[in-house]
């Protein structure tokens, strides 16, 4: 059984790899591409793999550009860090999802979603399921725009273009504007980073969420990752692990 994986950060391929080997044996890895130009060229040229994995963004642009280049038949597994909003299409169309970082339940449920799925790929069109996922995503215009948060008696309201980052204290979600206010969030991270727009928001750690219009500069760290400074004061430095640092520089530079 062979699968490609298709994902321009190499520890993260490196990684996904060494889960597939762990968990199942019968499975190949014959190949791991880095581009959307690199897919389309070894899709064009070879025999359909029996299994894909795809990040969702990649170096030089969207991996859903390959599927209106090439006719894919095989299953797909699409791998995505902060594209939330568009998960349910991929659970509609039977198509599975992993959201980074990986971890070993995840991917033993979308091998086994594969394999209850084996013999009927055929019914599936993935033209058409690419289609219908742009088409959604580009109607999607449900990001908030605003939150209510507590302050004394009352519950004011707190622009999303307002926050400069979002951190956990203590257990408590804290989000700080550009003004240096701090207001508290019901939400936990995971929610909030599901109402906010990925294009403005990050998720650079467990920790923080980070605005796009706040990033200052940004410092090598130890390890091959970052420190991002914001021009707003932080209680500590915003670290960005390797595996996730060209995912950084994708969503700064997008």
């Amino acid at each position: 059984m062979n699968a490609i994986i298709i994902e321009d950060e190499k520890i993260a391929a490196e990684s996904l790899k060494s889960l597939i080997n762990q968990l199942d044996g019968d499975i190949e890895v014959i190949a791991i591409l880095q581009t959307v130009e690199d897919s389309v060229e070894w899709l064009t040229n070879n025999p359909q793999p029996d299994l894909l994995f795809v990040d969702i963004h990649l170096a030089d642009g969207s991996s859903f550009s390959i599927f209106e280049k090439v006719k894919v038949e095989c299953p797909i597994v699409f791998t995505t860090a902060y594209d939330e909003y568009a998960l349910k299409a991929f659970e509609v169309n039977s198509i599975d999802y992993l959201l980074k970082p990986i971890n070993k339940d995840d991917l033993q449920r979308a091998l086994n979603k594969y394999k209850n799925l084996k013999g009927k790929s055929s019914d599936i069109d993935y033209r058409a399921v690419m289609s219908q996922l742009l088409a959604q995503t580009n109607a999607v215009n449900n990001y908030k725009e605003y939150f209510l948060v507590p302050e004394r008696d009352k519950l004011i309201p707190l622009a999303a273009k307002d926050i400069a980052f979002i951190y956990i204290d203590l257990k408590l979600i804290k989000a700080v504007t550009y003004s240096g206010k701090i207001c508290y969030m019901n939400q936990n991270l995971d929610e909030l980073m599901s109402q906010l727009n990925p294009k403005k928001f990050f998720r650079a750690n467990r920790q923080y969420i980070i605005a796009h219009e706040a990033v200052k500069d940004v410092s090598i760290w130890f390890g091959n990752k970052i420190s991002i400074n914001l021009t707003v004061p932080t209680d500590e430095k915003i670290i960005v692990s390797k595996a996730r640092v060209t995912e950084f520089k994708n969503w700064y530079s997008f």
